[in-house]
């Protein structure tokens, strides 16, 4: 190692990371930090959890979750093996890797805000010394790690590849997936330099079942971005036919049943009220605001962006419709929104389509209320607001509303009780595929 590594404060670091000696620093615990921490913590590794949020803080550092999937035992398993969360960022400087989790969000104009990588990263500079490794996880552009941490880190003293590190590592977290765990979803990684890259392979090597490196950091961003561009223009596509064959009365979902039954060339996506998630409704607007500076125009993945955007819109016209059929008024009409999560069974609220749904609703003056058994009280968003608590599923309260809209087809939901009290159920998940009077796909 000494021979390809003259560098002694690489081949000091790759020694410390190899040997779990190493301390780890987690930069957002949230979705894709946590998991992270709990990993590294497993494995002997002495990590330091950071966040902004003081009451996050707490709540970690005295055993609690706030995360559905992750049990307040394995939150209490890493904390008596040395894990600890703080808001205080000098103490990055007692950090041997500081892996970046913050959010990537869109701007109200669609367009990339790296507000929260860009505050995060000049928090830490001042504390940044020789021997760490800093790897940025958050969904992002190719090229904002050269472009924007890399002359950050580089602005002092310390020189990038030599004295401290600098690799983009995606995040592919799934919460809720029962079939894979952190470490067995294989890690991509991409480095400044090669010795970034070696350093890169020796932070998440031990970590993580198989990292996967790539020849730069711009490599392994736009990695991240087929990976859920793929997922957002098939369900873009999807999304699309279901309003053809809707029209033309046919289901989508038998369809795409069908034709998964072939067993090569075809994989089954399905339709719904909208994207959801941190990564896949915002992905395709990434790359889109970024090739607009090579003078190119992603029409493709344009388009299928426009056409899940408008999936909420859908809904709402669609509960319009049913409400029409039954002399009733969208203005004034009790609605209840089932699932908001932004997918079945966990309780993930980020980019949720179920909540620009709830908002047409109230703004075209229903009277709104949801039910979801993983989110107990509407949460506190940075862009959404709606003082509501989950109500309780039963004949006498599913009966009391004008509509029922499925949104997120939740496990825990009673459907056969559902439909045998509701008054109309608009179906925007294909759970209902048996035709009735009260039912209507969207």
């Amino acid at each position: 190692m000494t021979d390809q590594f003259p560098d002694r404060v690489a081949v000091k670091l790759i020694e410390k990371l190899t040997r779990r000696e190493a301390t780890i620093g987690i930069i957002g615990m949230g979705y894709v930090g946590q998991p992270l921490a709990l990993r590294y913590s497993q494995l002997g590794y002495k990590v330091i959890g950071f966040d902004v949020d003081q009451e996050k803080v707490k709540r970690l550092n005295s055993g609690k979750s706030d995360i559905e999937h992750i049990s307040a035992a394995a939150i209490e398993a890493a904390n008596s093996a040395g894990m600890e969360c703080t808001a205080d960022i000098s103490r990055t400087s007692e950090a041997d890797a500081l892996i970046l989790c913050v959010p990537t969000p869109l701007n109200k104009y669609r367009e990339p805000d790296l507000s929260y990588v860009i505050n995060t990263t000049e928090s830490f500079i001042p504390y940044l010394r020789a021997g760490q490794v800093v790897s940025l996880e958050s969904t992002t552009y190719p090229g904002t790690t050269e472009e924007e941490l890399l002359p950050r880190i580089a602005s002092g003293a310390l020189s990038v590849g030599k004295d401290v590190f600098l690799v983009y590592s995606p995040e592919r977290e799934d919460p809720g997936n029962a079939n894979f765990t952190t470490n067995t979803i294989p890690k991509v990684v991409g480095g400044h330099t090669s010795t970034c890259l070696e350093v890169g392979k020796a932070l998440y090597g031990q970590a993580i079942d198989r990292v996967v490196a790539v020849t730069s950091t711009k490599a392994a961003e736009m990695t991240k971005l087929l990976e859920n561009i793929h997922r957002a223009v098939n369900i873009g596509l999807v999304n699309e036919m279901k309003i053809v064959a809707d029209r033309m009365g046919i289901d989508i979902f038998e369809v795409i049943d069908a034709a998964a039954t072939k067993p090569f060339g075809f994989t089954a996506y399905y339709p719904g009220p909208g994207l959801g998630g941190h990564c896949i409704p915002i992905d395709p607007f990434y790359l889109t605001w970024k090739a607009r500076e090579y003078g190119l125009h992603t029409r493709f993945i344009e388009l299928s962006g426009e056409i899940n955007r408008a999936m909420p819109e859908y809904v709402v016209s669609k509960i319009v419709t049913a409400l029409n059929e039954r002399r009733k008024s969208l203005m004034g009409s009790k609605v209840l929104v089932l699932g908001i999560a932004y997918k079945k069974n966990v309780d993930d609220m980020r980019e949720s389509p179920s909540v620009e749904v709830m908002e047409l609703l109230r703004d075209s003056g229903a009277d709104v209320a949801y039910s979801d058994p993983h989110v107990p009280v509407f949460p506190s968003m940075r862009e959404h607001s709606f003082d509501l608590s989950s109500v309780e599923l039963t004949p006498k309260t599913i009966g009391h509303y004008d509509a029922v809209v499925l949104t997120t087809d939740h496990g825990e939901f009673d459907y056969d009780m559902i439909r045998e009290n509701a008054q109309v159920i608009i179906d925007s998940r294909g759970i209902y595929r048996t035709p009735a009077d009260n039912i209507v796909k969207a």
